[in-house]
């Protein structure tokens, strides 16, 4: 990572922090192994540095009511930097996609969204991809059972294990 070099210290909390992020610092710290103050110190540094990019809510779908989740493949007709940021742009802007990547080989990006139903997915598929003229194809999936869901990214310690 340029500009912050990470220990086994910074390792530990991050790997908690992604487990549970609403931990007051003083626990934080005793999970840690570390005294509250340096602990937040630490967690400071995580922040302002960008390594923490942000603390979320993970919420449970199914006790807020109905959730179609669609994985779409999306092909661009035209490959410039310029139309994959175009095109990211304008997907990120909408509030129902929650995920969009670039991918190789294959399709160009790989979009999921969460809707309510088949008729909103039908609405949203009109809008977001009748309307613009770069794009090649699109390919949807619905999720029929969602096995694993972790925002966890991995935080490798050397030999030191996070809780």
């Amino acid at each position: 990572m340029p500009g912050i070099t990470l220990d086994e210290l910074d390792l530990r909390i991050l790997g908690i922090l992604q487990t549970d992020c609403a931990l007051s610092n003083i626990e934080l710290a005793e999970r840690a192994h570390t005294s509250a103050p340096t602990c937040l110190r630490r967690v400071n540094r995580l922040r302002d540095s960008g390594v923490i990019k942000r603390e979320i809510a993970i919420l449970d779908h199914s006790k807020l009511g109905p959730t179609l989740t669609a994985i779409i493949e999306v092909s661009l007709d035209r490959q410039t930097a310029e139309d994959h940021q175009r095109f990211e742009s304008y997907i990120c802007a909408e509030p129902a996609v929650t995920q969009c990547y670039r991918v190789s080989p294959g399709p160009d990006f790989i979009v999921v969204a969460d809707v309510t139903d088949m008729a909103a997915y039908d609405e949203l598929a009109r809008r977001l991809f009748t309307s613009s003229s770069n794009i090649r194809n699109v390919r949807t999936f619905f999720s029929t059972h969602c096995a694993k869901f972790e925002a966890n990214a991995p935080v490798r310690t050397r030999g030191v294990g996070s809780e």
